[in-house]
């Protein structure tokens, strides 16, 4: 898919009237703030909550559970993660246009309190990057951390998206956000730019057996470009800091990055990490989440990393990831706490 982050993304010919892509997996809002809805999928009351971190970015957090068969809560709880909450970020107001990173470190904060103080984090894309911030910022919060196709070092390698970011300048981004009104506006944004919505390529995403016109793929590539057309806003303020510090100055690896007035040192972050990434992930190169190893401090036998043959999206929807990945990623999850240290020193 294109670089959604960056506002490449989306359905020209999508409608302002579409109703939010509902997920496939019945929930409950255990909490509502003003940027986050707190879905609750759990089935048990007990043992160390996982929270999943989707990405703040232009499509709605229904990319984890898309449909039977392609939903990465449903691939969890099939493997035993019984107790699961979801952060999914609302589209942003006019009011909320000069929210930023730490606004959302906040209230990702009140997410984890509010499911008891302490979780396994698995974040994905743009919520990877925020869990990775917020285990480092608060690392006797994180028990374990999962992270799927993340951004991290974004010098490890060139992938479509951080290529764009770093070709286009600032101040382009700032009129994007200027046009907004302070905001970047979902479907204007569509209007402007073509995803790739032809069926080659969701089946590509999706990694369904069902052949391109059969009746049960044309239901999945209806159900796709549904999630697909609907977008959400994004506060201006948080977009261009992400771009900024992210994308342009690569200050999460270089150890420059402040969150919540503290500087973000990943060498003193010692907690048991799983890492995956895409072989043929178009927005976030394989070398950019694995560089992850060399930037922590967790020792290496509690280190674990695969490289699924994925597109980005098929990372977290895709039938064959989640049939094959996610299962072990869930076995490790749910392993005890290997003894020893894990907070920073």
């Amino acid at each position: 898919m294109a670089s959604h982050f960056l506002g490449i993304s989306g359905d020209a010919n999508v409608d302002h009237a579409s109703p939010e892509p509902q997920g496939a997996t019945p929930s409950t809002i255990a909490l509502e703030l003003h940027t986050v809805r707190l879905r609750d999928y759990t089935m048990v009351k007990s043992g160390v909550p996982t929270l999943l971190c989707t990405p703040l970015a232009l499509h709605g957090a229904a990319v984890a559970d898309l449909a039977v068969g392609h939903s990465l809560v449903a691939a969890l709880r099939g493997a035993g993660i019984e107790r699961l909450f979801m952060a999914d970020w609302r589209s942003a107001s006019p009011g909320m246009r000069l929210l930023g990173i730490d606004n959302y470190l906040a209230d990702l904060n009140i997410l984890v309190d509010q499911v008891g103080g302490l979780v396994d984090l698995v974040g994905l894309c743009q919520g990877g990057w925020l869990s990775l911030v917020y285990a480092a910022r608060f690392p006797a919060k994180v028990r374990k951390l999962v992270m799927a196709g993340v951004p991290v070092d974004i010098a490890a390698r060139q992938s479509e998206l951080s290529a764009l970011a770093e070709a286009t300048p600032l101040t382009m981004f700032q009129s994007l956000v200027n046009h907004g009104d302070g905001r970047v506006i979902g479907r204007d944004i569509a209007k402007l730019w073509r995803n790739e919505t032809d069926a080659n390529a969701i089946h590509e995403a999706l990694q369904t057996p069902e052949p391109i016109g059969s009746p049960e793929f044309a239901r999945l590539e209806a159900v796709f470009k549904n999630w697909n057309s609907w977008t959400i806003d994004v506060p201006g303020t948080y977009y261009l800091e992400v771009i900024e510090k992210l994308y342009k100055r690569n200050e999460l690896a270089t150890g420059s990055f402040v969150a919540l007035g503290q500087k973000i040192d990943l060498s003193r972050l010692r907690l048991p990490m799983y890492l995956l990434a895409g072989s043929a992930d178009e927005v976030v190169a394989a070398e950019q989440l694995l560089a992850v190893e060399r930037l922590v401090g967790t020792r290496p036998e509690y280190l674990r990393h695969e490289v699924a043959p994925s597109n980005h999206l098929g990372l977290f929807m895709g039938r064959k990831t989640l049939e094959e990945y996610w299962p072990r990623i869930a076995r490790w999850m749910r392993e005890p706490l290997p003894e020893g240290n894990f907070q920073q020193p």
